[in-house]
C-alpha cells in the first residue's frame, strides 16, 4: 500500500492507523500547494480532488476521505480492534464518532487555512470549535481513556490530529481536562510518536 500524504495534515491520522495496524505501506508526500508528489507525479492525476489522503492499494484500487480509509485500515487486521467488528452497534457508534470528527470538527477548520478567511470567520470558527471540544470532552469521554471506551480505535487517531491543529490556531486544549489527558495519552503511543517522527523526517 502507498499512502498519498502531507506532513501534518489529516493524513496524518491515516498514516498512525497504518502503523497501529501493523501493515506494511509506504509514504508518498504530495506539495499540496504545487500538487506535486515526491516522485515527480501530478497529483491531480492520482486524485482529482487535489487532497489527501488517499490510500493507493496494491491491486489498483484507490480509497480516499479520512473517515472511510481508517475504517478499512482497521479491517485489514481485525485481530487488534482499531474498530468493532462490521455490523456491529458499537461499529456504528465508531462511524458516528468518524463522522462528528470530520464534519463537526476537520471541517470547522477551513478558515484557517484559507487566505481569503478574515478575522471574524476565524474566530466564529474557533468558538464552532470550542463547543465541540466541550461536548467530546465532558459527554464522550469523561473519565474513560478513549472515544469509546478503554480501547483506541482509529477515531482516536483522527481527534488527536485534529487536537494539535487546535493547539496549532490558538485552542489551547488543556483548559478541558479529559481532552487534555486524551491528548498525552495518545501521543506517548509507540505508532503515534513514530508517525510524526517520520513526518518530521520529511520537512
Amino acid at each position: 500500500m502507498k499512502l498519498y500524504m502531507t506532513p501534518g495534515a489529516c493524513s496524518r491520522a491515516v498514516h498512525i492507523a497504518l502503523r497501529e495496524a501493523e501493515l506494511p505501506f509506504a509514504l508518498e508526500p504530495v506539495d499540496l500547494a504545487t500538487h506535486q508528489t515526491a516522485s515527480g507525479e501530478d497529483f491531480t492525476h492520482v486524485n482529482p480532488k487535489g487532497y489527501v489522503p488517499l490510500l493507493d492499494l496494491e491491486d489498483g484500487n484507490k480509497l480516499t476521505e479520512v473517515a472511510a480509509i481508517l475504517q478499512f485500515v482497521a479491517d485489514q487486521n481485525p485481530k487488534l480492534h482499531l474498530a468493532p467488528a462490521s455490523g456491529t452497534w458499537d461499529r456504528y457508534r465508531l462511524e458516528e464518532l468518524l463522522n462528528y470528527v470530520s464534519t463537526e470538527i476537520h471541517k470547522s477548520f477551513r478558515p484557517f487555512v484559507e487566505p481569503e478567511a478574515t478575522d471574524a470567520e476565524r474566530d466564529r470558527a474557533r468558538a464552532r470549535l470550542e463547543k465541540r471540544f466541550e461536548h467530546l470532552d465532558r459527554a464522550v469521554i469523561g473519565d474513560q481513556p478513549f472515544l469509546t471506551g478503554d480501547r483506541f480505535t482509529v477515531a482516536d487517531a483522527y481527534l488527536f490530529v485534529m487536537l494539535g491543529w487546535a493547539e496549532d490556531n490558538g485552542i489551547q486544549i488543556g483548559r478541558w481536562p479529559s481532552l487534555a489527558r486524551f491528548r498525552e495519552a495518545v501521543a506517548a503511543r509507540p505508532a503515534v510518536r513514530a508517525a510524526i517522527e517520520a513526518e518530521d523526517a520529511l520537512g
